[in-house]
């Protein structure tokens, strides 16, 4: 492929990295086929070093160290965006790989109106995968739980709560108006709903966006995830504490409905009955399973 130069008011595309390195290379190999070149790509590695014989992504790549057990997850998104020199964040999780218009059609929807912006994932199966776009296509469902995305152009969203960390864009200015993500958000879940409700709260509407396809690479995943039950806890009661209301109400409910915890949507505080035992973790764990 031909180097494209990219434009210095391009997009920032920043990304979280532990382990998973083979997920990252095909991330970056994604990002040089891109229809318009981001302006970087801004890595923040949560663990020691970075990993070894990455690919040229056809940008600048910004690499930068985020310590911290358990994984800092909003501490790391805080600093990416942080060094990233664009006014247009766009935020793709590791294991996703960049269809070929995703920086294009950010961009484009960024040239329009102020947004939270919100893109399409489909999600790969197990075994290997596809390095072309096509056979990508072929292999990629949609989530279930996703609502359908515009054949072209935006489509308003009100439920700013759509946000899924895999693949949105912001404005710079609009992260840096409410200061980024909660940090106090420990561990896994409801980092990325309280960001949203802020940015609602601040005037700033939601709009999914044609054409900003991602493919979410395969891995086992938990149904429920009761590998992060007390996370998921406490990040939901920090949540209801601020917003006055509960977020992962899905989750919650399976962890009632498994006798875990005592709790429904009109509840002010979860009670905890018991938590899971190693052998329902263990249990839980779905190799094949596309969705948690």
């Amino acid at each position: 492929m031909d180097r494209i130069s990219y434009d210095p008011a391009a997009p920032s595309v920043l990304t979280l990295v532990r382990g998973r390195a083979d997920r990252l290379r095909n991330l970056m190999h994604g990002l040089a086929r891109q229809s318009a070149r981001p302006r970087e790509l801004v890595i923040a590695w949560m663990q020691p070093e970075p990993a070894p014989d990455l690919p040229d992504p056809g940008c600048p790549v910004r690499h930068l160290a985020v310590p911290g057990e358990p994984m800092p997850l909003a501490a790391a998104r805080n600093r990416a965006a942080q060094a990233a020199g664009s006014d247009l964040l766009v935020f793709l999780d590791v294991d996703c790989i960049p269809g070929a218009g995703l920086v294009a059609a950010y961009a484009e929807a960024a040239a329009r109106v102020d947004g939270l912006f919100l893109g399409e994932v489909l999600y790969l199966p197990p075994g290997p995968v596809p390095r072309d776009e096509a056979g990508l296509d072929r292999l990629g469902r949609a989530h279930p739980a996703r609502p359908p995305i515009p054949a072209a152009g935006l489509r308003p969203e009100p439920d700013s709560g759509q946000l899924w960390g895999l693949s949105f864009a912001l404005p710079a200015r609009a992260w840096a108006a409410v200061g980024g993500m909660d940090e106090a958000y420990a561990g896994y879940g409801g980092e990325e709903t309280d960001l949203a409700a802020r940015l609602t709260r601040g005037g700033l509407p939601t709009y999914w966006v044609a054409g900003a396809r991602a493919y979410h690479q395969h891995h086992p995943v938990h149904v429920p995830p009761l590998q992060h039950f007390a996370p998921i806890l406490a990040n939901a009661a920090r949540f209801r504490a601020r917003h006055g209301r509960w977020c992962m109400t899905y989750w919650l409910g399976q962890f009632r409905d498994a006798g875990l915890i005592d709790w429904d949507e009109g509840a002010d505080a979860i009670r905890l009955v018991r938590p899971p035992t190693e052998t329902e973790i263990g249990a839980s764990l779905r190799p094949d399973a596309l969705f948690s």
